[in-house]
């Protein structure tokens, strides 16, 4: 879901203000706040995040609208405030279903019902990215699952000794799906019953 954040609502909601006085500090907590959206929305949803500063006290020379961190941030030195320009982005935008408001105005509040867009509070935005934040360093926090060691446990050698009736302490000699080869050294039995063919070796005695 795309994002239209109020800025400076979300300033005073979230108490992020820079050192000293006037525009420079001014300038500092815009800059604080930028860098805290930066690390705390989702990677994806950066691009799709817009954030919206009067221009009141703006840096001389700063540009109507700059990216961020892929974010885009207007300051609204065209319109009379901030919110007249936030409206006209809701009023412009071509999936507002997809567009979440976050502000705790109500004017702009309104805006956004009135084209069906869902909107929050900012504090309640802040409170709820705090928490996502921190759910997603726990989560990558967690070890990767270990590898397998191939130990087995003594009650699975136990079970594979007596389902190869080996045992304990002697190495099985064949799989259990195919026959054991007879060892080289060791005589085959005689399959035939006994004096059978027995004229055949005599024949070929004499005849020798």
């Amino acid at each position: 879901m795309a994002l239209l954040i109020d800025g400076y609502n979300l300033l005073h909601q979230a108490g992020i203000f820079g050192p000293g006085r006037g525009g420079a500090s001014l300038q500092r907590s815009r800059e604080a706040l930028l860098r805290f959206l930066a690390a705390s929305i989702a990677p994806p949803e950066l691009p799709r995040t817009t954030i919206v500063f009067d221009a009141a006290e703006a840096p001389p020379g700063l540009p109507r609208t700059i990216t961020h961190t892929g974010m885009t941030v207007h300051y609204a030195s065209e319109y009379e405030d901030a919110d007249a320009m936030i409206e006209e982005l809701i009023a412009a935008d071509h999936s507002p279903r997809k567009l979440l408001v976050v502000s705790s105005d109500h004017r702009l509040q309104r805006a956004a019902r009135k084209r069906r867009a869902p909107f929050i509070d900012s504090d309640v935005w802040y409170a709820q990215l705090i928490r996502d934040r921190e759910r997603r360093g726990k989560s990558a926090e967690k070890p990767s699952p270990s590898k397998p060691s191939g130990q087995l446990s003594s009650k699975e050698v136990e079970y594979w000794l007596e389902e190869f009736q080996v045992e304990e302490g002697e190495k099985p000699h064949k799989s259990p799906d195919r026959p054991a080869k007879p060892p080289a050294e060791l005589p085959l039995d005689n399959p035939f019953p006994p004096g059978y063919a027995e004229d055949l070796f005599d024949d070929e005695n004499g005849s020798g």
